[in-house]
């Protein structure tokens, strides 16, 4: 249920230019203009989300310099989470310092982290795993605001279910937890990963708070989440599409988003965020390469058809 290694970016076909290496920050950071490309969403509570988010999984001992970067080509939403086998999230929040030192404060910026149960861990868990389940979330949050340097989150996010189908007592246990850290102010915003379309159905019938995000893994093949994106637009939840790239290589090779490429003047990866981003979705990218950062926020700018828009609705099914 957890995220695939998306290492290092490699873009598929022309458009995709093997990342290159990570180069260092020059210059000052006040000149840029955060969210300067960004439509803000809004889920059901009304709060505020920028449109496109940063992701920081596999990055490792470069996720501090990259987060800078994000930030420097226009990202003002930048996702993580507190789970050692895939995210950094303390080096996350060493560029939160940095940053605000050039004048990027809190205010300025979107966090988005995440509690992962012990089955999404290995033995470096940031809670105590013989705890409670509710003791858990605790500690692991509390673990989060200290990585992160802030007194509160913007979106807190169960990172999954504790099992493929269905929800059981220890999710609901999480959850009402996680619940609690909403009611209490801790955080702007609750949500859940890695999700079914069943299991969102009974989250959002039983819980007391519904949950104001989704994030999945978003495959063509599968309708781009089609049937977990329309229980979100239902329910007034942001939907977050991850791999939108990694996980549908094949998309690149298809002569109708390719002539939609050309007859822009764009890239695929442009393209695709385009669209998912008329669809309704939140798309996250993680490419290490700050040119790809610009490029990518630039889809904000771009106008499928809908014509387009069928295309690559229909890709791979």
């Amino acid at each position: 249920m957890w995220r695939q290694p998306l290492r290092f970016c490699k873009r598929p076909l022309s458009c995709f230019c093997v990342t290159a290496r990570v180069v260092p920050l020059i210059g000052t950071l006040q000149s840029v203009h955060l969210g300067e490309y960004s439509m803000p969403l809004t889920a059901y509570n009304n709060v505020p989300v920028p449109s496109f988010m940063y992701g920081t999984s596999w990055k490792k001992e470069a996720t501090t310099q990259l987060v800078q970067l994000a930030v420097v080509a226009g990202f003002a939403a930048i996702d993580t989470a507190n789970q050692l086998i895939h995210y950094q999230e303390a080096l996350v929040g060493e560029a939160l310092l940095a940053l605000a030192q050039q004048g990027f404060t809190r205010d300025r910026l979107f966090l988005q982290t995440k509690f992962t149960p012990t089955n999404g861990q290995d033995h470096r868990t940031p809670y105590d795993a013989s705890a409670t389940l509710t003791t858990q979330v605790k500690q692991s949050f509390d673990s989060s605001l200290a990585h992160l340097h802030t007194e509160y989150l913007d979106s807190y996010v169960l990172h999954g279910p504790y099992q493929r189908q269905g929800l059981r007592d220890a999710d609901w246990e999480v959850w009402a937890a996680i619940e609690g850290l909403y009611q209490s102010g801790k955080t702007k915003m609750i949500g859940i990963s890695n999700v079914t379309a069943g299991q969102l159905t009974q989250l959002c019938a039983q819980a007391a708070v519904k949950p104001m995000m989704v994030q999945n893994r978003c495959y063509a093949a599968l309708g781009w989440d089609k049937e977990v994106r329309e229980i979100c637009r239902v329910h007034g939840i942001i939907y977050q599409g991850f791999s939108l790239l990694t996980a549908n290589r094949e998309v690149f090779a298809d002569p109708g988003i390719r002539a939609i490429a050309k007859r822009l003047g764009t890239g695929l990866a442009q393209v695709v965020f385009r669209f998912s981003m008329q669809v309704g979705m939140l798309p996250l990218t993680g490419t290490t390469n700050p040119q790809h950062m610009k490029d990518d926020l630039q889809a904000e700018q771009l106008t499928l058809t809908a014509e387009d828009m069928q295309v690559i609705e229909t890709i791979g099914m």
